[in-house]
């Protein structure tokens, strides 16, 4: 179906995949395009791609992420585009020193950095690891830890980055409206014809575009995505520094460990030095025999949404410490469950469905969408036009065969225990 670009166009979600997909689509001359987001404020508080900061890499053991990782680099470069989103800080990317043996997921990271020319070290040992943070730092032992540093990464400003892409699109005469919160996608004989909302209001498109993250399984079960798409929580933690002790880590790269999953920034401009893992995570229902994971958070549950589970919370503690001693032993100044829409083997979503072609679901970021804002709205814009790759098509389906398992992340996702949440002298 090729679309006249004087049609409407519909997008469910003003987060990475739709906000990018909405500015693409304007930037190809389409004259009528609506984004529609659930939250009163934008960029949403509990949304993934609103966030103190996320991961730039190239650093992937497949050859399609990394190539268009290192294209979306090079727009965050663009200070003109993008303001001081940006920060090139540098991706150390560590494991075992086994890690660093053909076939697994840190040696084909490599290899894909090398071939595309990234300006990487190699770090073979404990001593070469220490030695690419500031002589200031104090670091833990880095034993049985091998890797590499890709000097041609680091780190963007998550909330920034999407509220510049948001005015861009309303600079290009984009429709954006806050507040309304879509329950129902419409059709007539089978084909969609518009969405509605809950408070009844209707918009009619000649083409909807689902791009609502981790609500997409649970807000339209009647799209039944569940065999590609999984809310899951991600547990995040945060500390406070003063301005003279960011000033010792301000320099240090992002950390990210694939052998446990363990990640940490350095300091934001306000100080704040925050820390995940990149793991299954958690999954919720919010009724006893539901079947289907749906995001717990701020906006869900005031009070405690953003805590996670003591076991979470012990764990960031126990990694950090292997990486920065010292700031292992400050009190935490608080946390979040940042809920991911994962699919079974870590790639997106981008695809019609397969019972109507007017309805193009584009979500499933699995952990690792965000850095790609500048141009994952490209490949919902190709789809659209019919120039995807057929490849890159089989590979987003609806409805694809899932041929692996996502190799960045181990483990299964654990049901979240509302008893197992920490309690506030916990943080201390």
């Amino acid at each position: 179906m090729i679309l006249p670009k004087n049609e409407k166009v519909v997008i469910i979600g003003a987060g990475c995949f739709g906000v990018s997909t909405a500015c693409h689509l304007l930037q190809r001359g389409y004259t009528d395009v609506t984004v529609l987001d659930r939250s009163t404020t934008l960029p949403a508080p509990d949304a993934a791609s609103n966030d103190l900061n996320r991961i730039v890499r190239s650093s992937y053991d497949d050859r399609f992420y990394s190539e268009l990782a290192r294209e979306a680099i090079s727009s965050w470069r663009d200070r003109e585009k993008w303001g001081d989103s940006y920060h090139e800080s540098g991706v150390a990317v560590l494991g075992t020193s086994s890690d660093l043996k053909a076939g697994t997921y840190t040696d084909e990271s490599y290899k894909n950095d090398i071939a595309l020319g990234a300006s990487v070290k190699l770090l073979e040992n404990s001593d070469v690891i220490r030695s690419i943070f500031p002589p200031q730092v104090r670091t833990g032992a880095f034993e049985q830890s091998a890797g590499y540093l890709n000097h041609e990464g680091g780190w963007a400003n998550a909330g920034q980055g999407l509220a510049v892409l948001i005015d861009r699109v309303k600079a290009l005469n984009g429709k954006i409206f806050s507040g309304m919160n879509v329950t129902k996608v419409v059709q007539e004989d089978g084909k969609t014809t518009g969405v509605q909302c809950n408070d009844g209001t209707v918009f009619n498109a000649s083409l909807v575009i689902v791009a609502s993250g981790s609500w997409t399984p649970s807000a339209f079960p009647e799209l039944d995505l569940g065999r590609v798409c999984l809310a899951t929580g991600q547990c995040v933690a945060m500390i406070q520094l003063s301005e003279s002790e960011a000033d010792i880590y301000r320099d240090c790269p992002v950390v990210l460990d694939f052998s446990s999953g363990f990640y940490v920034f350095p300091p934001n401009e306000g100080n704040i030095v925050k820390m995940a893992i990149h793991a299954a995570g958690y999954t919720y229902f919010d009724e006893p025999n539901g079947t289907i994971s749906t995001p717990r958070t701020i906006t869900s549950d005031p009070a405690r949404g953003l805590l996670i589970p003591k076991t979470a919370l012990r764990d960031l503690r126990v990694q950090l410490r292997k990486v920065y001693p010292d700031l292992a032993e400050k009190p935490l100044l608080g946390t979040r469950l940042c809920w991911y829409n994962d699919s079974p083997d870590g790639n997106w979503v981008i695809g019609r469905h397969p019972k109507d072609d007017s309805l193009v679901i584009a979500t499933a970021g699995s952990g690792h969408a965000y850095k790609f804002l500048p141009v994952i709205g490209r490949l919902v814009a190709d789809l659209i036009e019919d120039k995807l790759d057929t490849q890159l098509v089989e590979k987003f389906s609806v409805d694809r065969q899932v041929l692996k398992v996502d190799l960045s992340r181990t483990g299964a996702p654990v049901k979240l225990d509302l008893n197992d949440l920490y309690q506030p002298e916990d943080l201390l």
